[in-house]
């Protein structure tokens, strides 16, 4: 199969599922037909409830879903020995009939709820039990997502060595240059997003003329990162770095460092599909290299284990905590809402295609070069692409490189401290009964104190980057299940509220179905692995872990699955009665 065909097939899907189902989840929702203000302006405080025009909130939204998943997700499936063909299948669909499904009616929920978070719609739709169980599976979620892309940020720019899997404390500059000029420039590219927040939100400099200022500056911070980078420091060290950092933008007001930061991330995420787009024209890669189909010598599976591996290239639960937890506090009127969750999600289908693609060129590399074959996921994607461009245009390709692995890095910063902030809010809202009025703000007592946004910041902080120095590996085998039971949960959340409003919501059940009995099948599945694990003797903590949460997210999936399941029923009988 020709990689450019593939492509092209595939974002002609995507385009046509934009416009017809896109629009037809519209006119089934009544999404653009009110003027209605949204809560950005009738919340507006500053912090987090801060209107921002589209193109600002598209970069803050893509690059806070797309993170790492869309390239992990894609290699690990293929790496499996699922075949092109299965994954390219899954994110068209998937993106198309469920991801964007689940994106955009969670923002649309959510700005219909005051901006408030999924647990609180479920709360005023289900039950406060109800809420309660999903902000402790979310928070939990979270503090993993924080763990694992804390340590990948971290491991990009650490400057000791690696052996065995482990760093050793051992700086070498010279095996560690790339490392050293990433770091740089995401330092620089911080401040440069400081800078842009203020003199667009406090000046209000003109955004065109700020855009190209700020494109023009992320190629200056480039070339001087580059050449200069004397950072070196360890990854335990870049790991206590990354946790002050994360601390402080989890409180800081969005338009100081998440908007700007975000948006102008956006175009290094721009930058990358045009390298990617202009690699797979000029070389027209073949897909020969890997098996159309699950191979077989491959003894995994495709269901579920397909479904939950993909992942953000496809559904993501983590996408409607970002849809409910930070867009939606910043979507300026409603209409902007299905092209930034929408439009958003089917984006970050066409980079998982091309990352398909550019697998598919990285095996046929390794299997020309064997002494220099591509290892790991960053290399994998990075170096597929680099190479595919570098064979047409010769001497590219260690710029190329390092320009995506910044990026890829930057993808990771921008989802962790959105995940932070996140955290931060369920942890908040854990404590709080809206039901009753109660905000942060209004509490007395213990409830004051541990709803205080800096004692919520500094407890998920800590848990976070403490699992992410000792060990978050020994658990992530659940992340992909765990995070695809967000997905069904958020599907069930905003069909409970559709259902309630007499709304259409057929368009959430049989995705809500489908991933319920996926993640459930695949908890269960893991579960009985760890199972032998610890019965066969000599387990450490991870397999022990893995079992119990397994166990209990499969209770918590039917618990929450049965109520709104009966919610759903009881809202069709009082609109059919």
């Amino acid at each position: 199969m020709n990689g450019l065909l593939l492509l092209i097939i595939c974002v002609a899907l995507l385009v046509v599922g934009y416009i017809f189902y896109g629009g037809y989840l519209c006119k089934k929702w009544g999404v653009g037909e009110s003027d209605e203000p949204t809560p950005a302006h009738t919340m507006e405080d500053g912090v987090d409830y801060v209107p921002a025009k589209a193109p600002v909130l598209m970069g803050h939204h893509f690059s806070s879903i797309a993170g790492a998943g869309p390239i992990t997700g894609p290699i690990s499936a293929l790496g499996l020995g699922f075949g092109w063909l299965a994954c390219a299948l899954w994110i068209v669909i998937g993106g198309i009939f469920f991801g964007g499904v689940h994106d955009f009616g969670a923002l649309v929920a959510s700005v219909r709820h005051g901006g408030k978070s999924i647990g609180e719609i479920i709360s005023a739709n289900m039950s406060r039990r109800a809420k309660r169980l999903f902000i402790i599976f979310a928070y939990l979620t979270l503090i993993l997502v924080v763990a694992a892309f804390a340590s990948i940020v971290a491991s990009t720019f650490a400057g000791d060595v690696k052996v065995d899997g482990k760093y050793t404390g051992i700086i070498d500059k010279a095996a560690t240059t790339a490392n050293a000029q990433v770091a740089m420039v995401s330092l620089l590219f911080i401040l440069i997003a400081i800078v842009f927040g203020f003199c667009v939100y406090r000046k209000n400099a003109p955004m065109l003329l700020s855009s190209v200022i700020g494109v023009l500056a992320i190629v200056a911070i480039i070339a001087i990162g580059l050449n200069w980078h004397p950072l070196y420091l360890t990854n335990n060290q870049w790991m206590i770095v990354v946790g002050i950092y994360i601390a402080i933008a989890s409180v800081t007001p969005v338009w100081i460092l998440l908007q700007p930061r975000d948006y102008l991330s956006s175009f290094l995420l721009y930058a990358m599909l045009g390298l990617a787009l202009i690699g797979i024209v000029l070389s027209h890669p073949s897909l020969n290299a890997l098996p159309v189909i699950q191979s077989a010598e491959c003894t995994t599976p495709v269901f579920p284990v397909l479904f939950t591996t993909i992942a953000c290239g496809a559904i993501s639960g983590f996408h409607s905590l970002v849809s409910s937890g930070t867009t939606s506090k910043q979507l300026d009127k409603e209409s902007d809402a299905k092209p930034i969750a929408y439009g958003g999600m089917l984006l970050e289908c066409v980079l998982a295609i091309m990352t398909v693609v550019a697998v598919g060129y990285a095996y046929a590399y390794n299997q020309a070069n064997p002494d220099t074959a591509l290892q790991g996921a960053t290399a994998i994607f990075g170096g597929g692409i680099a190479h595919m461009v570098d064979d047409a245009i010769p001497g590219t390709y260690n710029v190329l490189f390092t320009l995506l692995v910044l990026t890829y890095s930057a993808f990771c910063l921008t989802s962790l401290d959105t995940a932070t902030r996140l955290a931060r809010f369920m942890f908040q809202e854990f404590w709080i009964d809206s039901t009753k009025g109660e905000t942060p703000e209004n509490v007395t007592g213990f409830k004051k104190f541990i709803s205080n946004p800096y004692v919520a910041t500094i407890i998920t902080v800590i848990l976070g980057i403490v699992l992410g120095m000792n060990g978050y590996a020994k658990i992530w085998a659940l992340f992909g299940s765990a995070n695809q039971l967000l997905a069904a949960i958020g599907l069930l959340a905003v069909a409970t509220w559709l259902g309630n409003i007499g709304k259409n919501n057929n368009m959430f059940l049989i995705p809500m179905a489908f991933m319920l009995v996926v993640t459930i099948s695949s908890l269960l599945i893991n579960t009985k692995t760890q199972i032998a694990a610890i019965t066969a003797g000599g387990a450490d903590w991870g397999p022990w872990a893995q079992a119990i949460i397994g166990i209990l997210l499969v209770v918590l999936a039917v618990i929450l699955a049965i109520e709104g399941v009966q919610t759903i029923v009881s809202a069709k009988k009082k609109a059919n009665a």
